[in-house]
Parts: C-alpha cells; structure tokens; sequence
C-alpha cells in the first residue's frame, strides 16, 4: 500500500511539473498524450490504494474494542463481587455511613420517576472517565449500586404495580414466590438469563478504578417498609 501510494504522488507531481514547463504550450499535442498517460496511471494507483486502505479497514478492529481485555476484566471482578454483595439491611446501614453513595445507573426518566432515597445518578451509557471522576470524590468512596432486577412489585397486590422497575431477563418469569420469613423478598423458582445492570455497573466501576463498590443483593418488594423512594411519581402519588 505505501509503494502505491508513493508512485502515485511520484506521478502526480510528474503531471504538475510538465504542466508547468514552459514547452508544455509549444508542443500542445505531445504534452497532452503525456498529460493523459499519467494521469490514468496515477489515478489507477489512487483508486487501488483507497481500496487497500478500506479492505484494511474492514479486516481491523478497533483499537478501542478489545473483547479479550474485557473478557479477562470480567474475571478479576467475580472473586472482587463475591465478597461485596449486601442484604437489604446491611445495604442501608451502609448508605448512612460517612464517604458512601448510592448511585442509579438506569434511564434518567426512571430515576427521575422513582429511585432509592438519596442516590445520585449517572446513566450507564454516559460513564467516561471524566464524567465519573466529576461526579464521585475520590477512588475511596464508598459506591452502593442497585438496579431493576432488585425491585420487584408485589404480584399480590394488583393496583401496587408500577413500571418503574422493570425487570431485565431475557425470558418473562411467571410466577414469583414470597419467602417464608414473610420479610417481603422474592425468590425466582426457575432459573433463567438475567442481564442485570448491576453486572455491567460493577464491571465498569472496577474497570475505571473505583474498586469501593458494593451491590444490593436481594430482591425485594418495592412497597417493602425498609426501603424509602423518591421521584416524581412519589410526590404525585403523596
């Protein structure tokens, strides 16, 4: 491709210079020919050279996606999350304490809607570097993350149910069951592919260098009395 490309600039000056020359007017026929010539044959070069650079193009990929780093990032963060998933209980307790956010990562209109007391947002699809760093102090903070998969609305009660909280699975889960302990957490009976956003939230942080990251673990109902909302939807429904 550099060879193509440096005969073709070789020939294109040829072409400027004998256009210059002061015989290209006294032999108008001949330079002309020669005009021509070189003309097809640098232009044939060019043409072979932006086909080599697309088909370069189209065999690259992009310097910026790099499956095999993502994947390998992806196991250094499951031993990390194991040992920082929290029950609701202890997930409140921690949101009181100094150097701690919660942060919501869905849609700005669901978090405006309806979201956990206190937390601070930063949709998933705008996190940069820069964007994070603005938004949380310091790499030692303290970072609470939720997301739909942890709220669900109470089946039992027909006119409790919302949208705010949609369940992300690629499959719908058709019945859901309440524990026992008669706490108000839900368990799914069957299993099936969630594509929770607390995953790609966590792996994002870790990956930015906020490592102080610990997830919700429970799923629990959103009228449950130990968890406090705020939204637009709350103060309408007040």
């Amino acid at each position: 491709m550099l060879e193509s490309s440096s005969a073709a600039f070789f020939l294109n000056q040829i072409l400027i210079t004998l256009y210059r020359s002061p015989n290209h007017k006294k032999n108008n026929n001949t330079m002309k020919s020669i005009h021509t010539s070189i003309f097809k044959i640098s232009s044939t070069l060019f043409a072979l050279l932006a086909l080599s650079t697309i088909s370069m193009a189209q065999d690259s990929d992009s310097p910026f996606v790099n499956f095999d780093q993502f994947e390998a990032l992806v196991k250094e963060v499951k031993e990390h999350r194991s040992e920082r998933m929290l029950p609701l209980d202890q997930f409140n307790k921690a949101s009181q304490e100094a150097n701690t956010i919660i942060l919501d990562t869905r849609s700005k209109a669901a978090y405006d809607a309806k979201h956990i007391k206190g937390a601070i947002h930063l949709n998933f699809s705008d996190f940069t570097q820069a964007s994070l760093d603005v938004l949380i102090e310091s790499k030692e903070t303290r970072i609470l993350i939720y997301c739909n998969n942890n709220i669900e609305e109470n089946p039992l009660l027909l006119e409790n149910i919302e949208e705010f909280f949609p369940s992300k699975m690629a499959a719908p889960v058709e019945i859901l069951e309440i524990e026992s302990d008669d706490r108000g957490e839900l368990t799914i009976p069957e299993p099936t592919l969630t594509l929770a956003l607390n995953i790609p939230t966590y792996i994002n942080l870790y990956g930015y260098g906020y490592k102080n990251v610990y997830e919700l673990k429970d799923l629990v109902l959103v009228d449950d009395s130990r968890i406090q909302f705020e939204g637009t939807s709350v103060v309408a429904s007040n």
